[in-house]
């Protein structure tokens, strides 16, 4: 069965940090993503990577701030987030591409597996 389980989520004052942990069960992706979704918005792509690590995407947002990276021996996504912001409060979600060898994408309808979210808060 295949599972995406995130952690790594909390309470975090403004200007701090958290790194969030994203483990795949059953089998290995290609492309994977982070995304979040606070109350009342939609869910948007944060970060995205390619299987080698070499490609990565992310919102202007939080481009010099959210480092999205992955270690496939451990079958593992990470997004590391430094310099929060309240606006980053959100749930975060872990997301994967089924096809082999597909690309990054920031749209969700090409994701096919989705893990269960994890909520971060930041305090101003």
């Amino acid at each position: 069965q295949v599972q995406l389980v995130e952690s790594g989520g909390g309470l975090v004052q403004a200007g701090g940090s958290l790194r969030l942990s994203c483990v795949a069960f059953g089998r290995t992706f290609s492309a994977m993503g982070w995304f979040r979704q606070a109350p009342g918005k939609e869910r948007e792509f944060v970060a995205g990577i390619n299987w080698s690590g070499m490609s990565r995407y992310y919102l202007d947002s939080v481009k010099d701030r959210f480092t999205i990276s992955r270690d496939n021996a451990k079958n593992t996504l990470y997004l590391q987030m430094n310099s929060l912001k309240s606006e980053d409060t959100s749930v975060y979600f872990c997301a994967a591409r089924r096809s082999v060898g597909v690309g990054i994408s920031t749209t969700l309808s090409d994701y096919d597996y989705w893990g269960q979210g994890t909520q971060v808060t930041v305090s101003s």
